[in-house]
């Protein structure tokens, strides 16, 4: 996030496109919700009619995968009326030329035709984003998990610099992060392509500093592999070994028949994790990790907030520390690590090595934690980016992209758009939801969320089985008949093994960020009878 959670307070508007906070992100929604009583403003961009269309003053239920193309319309608008930050865009960004040629092939009922939402109604929310200064625009893995994800989170920064909501309190560009911590995951470099700090492997200055600091030669010069790119290597035996850490990929990744082939053709797998998954059943070593509450550690949010862990309780049976863990095998690789506790790899590597993590340190770690950048021991964090339209690149660049329609569309054969993403009361693959008797109770299978109109037109009734199917796999299920969803569209989550709806998800990938394209793909309703 380039802002923080507690100007959502004061802020006048908010812009949530590609986002379920209610469910996915229900603390942020609270936050949110309570700024709308108070007088905020929501627009609400999503396919689905979630639960903060009912705060909403405006909700553009958008088709899956038309994002771009509403935005460009929204641009198109605020460029054709004039209604843009004038100032902001000749002083603070650069492009603005090419922006413009660009998004002035969308006019409102060109774009309306992709997106399913009225020319007037683009025109409205163009009209109201323009009034109500600054906004605060929120997405999640609504934006991302499309072929055209990179694109899309571009599109939503676009819109922020044209409108000058860029280096304000109360506007920016806010993802909200999808697990725990992985914004500190990141932080530390568990990216392929940076060291921790966001320091390039490519750059040969960031190279030779942390071959000093890790007493070695000749780090990589080349950026690593992604995860498709890792699990397609194992099949071809470019890859080898698998290291797994955290998390269940029997599960998350998109069609789970491939995954498993993948899985099972690796030579090696090593996983650490708190407890067993379908992902441990591939695994030649399993290596018992500690919890989070188990731990000492820092753990990073969304708004890049640094904050303390502290143990609540011992590990159990033989259950050892991550950190502790990595020590070991570096040890049996010839690697002595000197730091030998949390605070130690924080306080004498991380705050050492990454500029921007520089002035936090453990003793200043109390209360409510600190904000990086933080870049010397008196810095007091920062609370948003890009403070009077200084980026870290200079100006601001405006990235002008097209729409591309999701890789797998609605055909005669598979008539339906799957879209997928959280429910309420389970995490992820359940690894730790599933144990818990209580969240069971209160939702103990999947289901596959229709419309009432698709209901009727198949003659489907609430809660009776039915067969979704995909040309990769297919799931038998509950259907659930809501308001929520519409026409054409089916949307189900990925908690439960049986009927995830990953077994039927698409394995087709942004080409940059090689996110995959959960948000879309086709897929058909079969009514199985008694």
């Amino acid at each position: 996030m380039t802002n923080s959670f507690r100007e959502f307070a004061k802020a006048k508007m908010f812009l949530v496109i590609g986002s379920n906070m209610t469910e996915a992100h229900p603390v942020a929604s609270t936050f949110l919700k309570n700024a709308v009583q108070n007088g905020a403003q929501l627009i609400l961009v999503d396919p689905r009619r979630q639960k903060l269309a009912d705060f909403a003053q405006v909700h553009a239920q958008i088709k899956v995968g038309s994002d771009i193309a509403f935005l460009n319309s929204l641009m198109y608008v605020l460029i054709e009326e004039d209604l843009y930050d004038r100032k902001f865009v000749d002083s603070c960004t650069i492009g603005f030329k090419e922006l413009k040629e660009k998004v002035l092939a969308y006019p409102p009922e060109m774009a309306s035709k992709i997106c399913g939402v009225s020319p007037d109604m683009i025109r409205d929310i163009a009209r109201r984003l323009a009034a109500t200064k600054p906004c605060m625009l929120c997405y999640t893995l609504g934006i991302t998990e499309h072929t055209c994800g990179r694109n899309n989170v571009v599109s939503t920064a676009n819109l922020q610099m044209l409108l000058g909501n860029m280096g304000v309190e109360c506007g920016g560009v806010n993802p909200l992060r999808g697990q725990n911590n992985v914004q500190g995951a990141c932080d530390m470099g568990a990216l392929p392509n940076v060291f921790p700090g966001y320091q390039k492997v490519i750059d040969p200055a960031a190279r030779a500093k942390f071959e000093k600091a890790w007493n070695v030669d000749h780090l990589p010069d080349k950026n690593g592999l992604m995860i498709p790119q890792m699990m397609d290597g194992l099949v071809t035996g470019a890859v080898k070994g698998f290291y797994i850490f955290g998390e269940n990929l029997a599960n998350t990744e998109p069609d789970i028949k491939k995954v498993e082939h993948e899985l099972a053709s690796a030579e090696f797998i090593v996983c650490q994790d708190i407890f067993q998954t379908e992902t441990t059943r591939f695994a030649d070593v399993i290596l018992p990790a500690a919890a989070w509450s188990e731990n000492d550690g820092t753990f990073a949010s969304s708004e890049r907030r640094v904050s303390r862990v502290r143990a609540a309780s011992p590990p159990p049976g033989d259950a050892k520390a991550n950190w502790w863990i990595f020590k070991q095998i570096a040890k049996r690789m010839g690697q002595d690590w000197s730091s030998d506790s949390a605070r130690e790899i924080w306080d004498n590597e991380v705050s050492q090595l990454a500029p921007s993590l520089a002035g936090i340190k453990y003793s200043r770690l109390e209360g409510d934690g600190i904000q990086w950048p933080c870049t010397h021991d008196q810095h007091a964090g920062t609370c948003f980016l890009h403070k009077d339209g200084e980026f870290s690149c200079g100006l601001g660049q405006f990235v002008p992209v097209d729409w591309t329609p999701p890789a797998e569309v609605a055909d005669e054969k598979y008539p339906f758009v799957l879209s997928t993403g959280r429910r309420l009361y389970h995490y992820h693959t359940r690894t730790q939801t599933g144990r818990c008797k209580g969240l069971n109770d209160l939702l103990s299978e999947e289901t596959a969320d229709i419309s009432l109109e698709d209901a009727k037109a198949l003659h489907i009734e609430p809660d009776e089985k039915i067969r979704v199917k995909s040309r990769r796999g297919e799931v038998t299920v509950k259907a659930r008949i809501t308001p929520e969803v519409p026409r054409g569209m089916v949307w189900m989550a990925f908690h439960f093994r049986e009927t995830c709806a990953n077994w039927l998800t698409n394995p087709a990938f942004d080409p940059i960020t090689l996110t995959a394209e959960y948000k879309a793909c086709a897929v058909t309703i079969e009514k199985i009878g008694n």
